[in-house]
């Protein structure tokens, strides 16, 4: 795939996952609660991220759910705090598995993946 499929695919992706918390609750539900749901595209440097941020009471909220980056051809998944697996995701849409890279595990540990180390 090329990179602007990429990109597409990574935007689609972030944004799906940004209607829903981890418990499936839409976002509007969320800021119900005064937590919001957030996604920042950075497209110059290839960075997407969604994250929760706000208050449920007197604690504060805020997270980094999912980090996504492009670093020269390869998909880095640098945080992925979804359940079904951000890297499933992208395999099932087609992008082949020596393209994704797992950063959030150690170099030792991608190599006994099926995907990229890096």
């Amino acid at each position: 795939m090329e990179i602007e499929k990429y990109r597409e695919l990574i935007k689609s992706i972030v944004e799906k996952h940004g209607q829903c918390d981890s418990d499936d609750l839409p976002a509007a539900t969320l800021r119900d609660r005064e937590v919001e749901t957030q996604i920042a595209f950075d497209l110059e440097r290839d960075r997407y991220l969604m994250f929760h941020i706000g208050w449920r009471g007197e604690r504060r909220v805020f997270g980094c759910v999912i980090h996504i980056e492009i670093r020269e051809g390869k998909i880095w998944i640098q945080r992925d705090g979804t359940e079904v697996g951000i890297a499933n995701e992208l395999i099932a849409s087609g992008v082949p598995k020596p393209d994704i890279v797992l950063g959030y595990r150690s170099p030792y540990m991608r190599k006994f993946t099926e995907l990229a180390v890096g």
